[in-house]
């Protein structure tokens, strides 16, 4: 799933490609990722490109005085085309591409999803707060408004919540989700269980560190890439997220994982949890 250091480099990266230039045409494939029908994704005909922006995981291209608002979900992508072929994508459960958007010299970009479960999602809006999502985000946790404290209230706030659910929670602090909450508690070598209020001020500074330490790093790194080399560059250097088995980079123990119906955690018992394994709820019952 893209997370604030991938829309981040997509940001960058669609900005150079796409700043005064003029859209064509949306090509819609995918008719249920389009959840807005005012204004029309037709009003973007003939607009002149603006920006590119970013709000948490919701990426922004404004044209015209509208923005086209994209959500990339857990499995959606960008694809950038040199030329885009001469027929608009076919709507077919086959293949990836959601939507086309077509520039004036032909070249253009392929919103696409991966897999069955479709989760994508754009809006046509006047407003980036027209969007429901983006209206209800938390803070940016890069912003220089998102500070220790605002993070210790954020904590309190939410009582014995834990702490891996506090920070990929889109309304309390924007941007991060199930990967790099899970760097960031290795680095912050913290339980992901741990409770959200049991934090003392010392583990607050640490969190916060980790925070911005491990985000500013990945988005370092992203920098200047194309689209098509951010996934490899980001798992290239994650350190216990989608790496159960393997052995943690830090201490050499072996990085274990937790699994939910539709997720899951990985996490170091070394670095993390004073050695001790956590449970497994999933495979607890199925043990029963």
């Amino acid at each position: 799933m893209p997370e604030l250091p991938e829309v981040q480099a997509l940001v960058q990266d669609l900005g150079g490609r796409l700043d005064g230039r003029a859209i064509v045409r949306v090509d819609l494939a995918a008719f249920s990722a389009l959840k807005t029908y005012d204004p029309p994704l037709s009003a973007l005909e003939g607009t002149f490109v603006d920006g590119v922006s970013r709000h948490g995981k919701f990426l922004d291209i404004e044209a015209g005085g509208l923005h086209l608002v994209l959500h990339l979900a857990r499995a959606g992508w960008i694809r950038w085309r040199d030329e885009v072929p001469r027929l608009p994508p076919k709507p077919s459960n086959r293949s990836p591409i959601a939507a086309r958007v077509v520039l004036d010299d032909d070249s253009g970009l392929d919103i696409t999803e991966a897999g069955t479960k479709k989760s994508l999602a754009m809006y046509v809006v006047r407003s980036p707060s027209d969007v429901e999502g983006i209206a209800r985000l938390g803070p940016d946790p890069l912003a220089d408004a998102f500070t220790p404290e605002t993070l210790a209230e954020i904590l309190a706030a939410a009582g014995r919540a834990q702490v891996k659910g506090v920070l990929r929670h889109q309304g309390t602090i924007a941007g991060i989700g199930n990967a790099y909450s899970d760097e960031v508690l290795h680095a912050a070598r913290m339980s992901p269980f741990k409770p959200a209020s049991g934090l003392t001020p010392q583990d607050v500074a640490t969190l916060y560190a980790a925070i911005r330490d491990v985000l500013g790093a990945a988005v370092a790194r992203s920098s200047g890439l194309a689209a098509s080399e951010l996934k490899g560059e980001k798992k290239s250097h994650l350190a216990v997220h989608g790496r159960a088995g393997q052995a943690c980079p830090v201490c050499g123990d072996t990085v274990r994982e937790v699994s939910f119906a539709d997720s899951s955690l990985q996490y170091c018992p070394t670095c993390q949890t004073g050695g001790k394994p956590l449970a497994d709820r999933r495979m607890s019952k199925l043990l029963k």
